[in-house]
């Protein structure tokens, strides 16, 4: 079993920045790709960013530029910088990790961008 915990959400002025945090506990040796999604409210679940155990990384186009996903595998944590936040990257953020057979994520955590 994986464990991931959030935290780095708030509410943050359009053109602000918020850096997410989520830290892997558990089997963590299992852990190869982890990753950001994000659910805004009446919308489905999407993928914000992704990076994978040798550091490899993915994103949306619509974070291209602003969002940065890194990885700290000696801290079993991965973090979600976010720069030039705009009012659409409101949503709950949720954190996962993909593991050997299965994937986890996290308890999500609030992000609010005000105009």
């Amino acid at each position: 079993q994986v464990q991931l915990v959030e935290s780095g959400g708030g509410l943050v002025q359009a053109g602000g920045s918020l850096r997410l945090s989520c830290a892997a506990s558990g089997s963590v040796f299992s852990i190869n790709d982890m990753g950001w999604y994000r659910q805004a409210p009446g919308k489905q679940r999407e993928l914000v960013a992704t990076i994978s155990k040798g550091g490899s990384t993915n994103s949306a186009d619509s974070v291209k530029g602003r969002f940065t996903i890194s990885r700290d595998n000696a801290k079993n944590t991965v973090y979600l910088q976010m720069n030039s936040l705009k009012p659409e990257d409101t949503a709950v953020y949720y954190c996962n990790a993909d593991a050997l057979t299965r994937r986890y994520w996290g308890q999500g955590t609030q992000v609010t961008v005000s105009s």
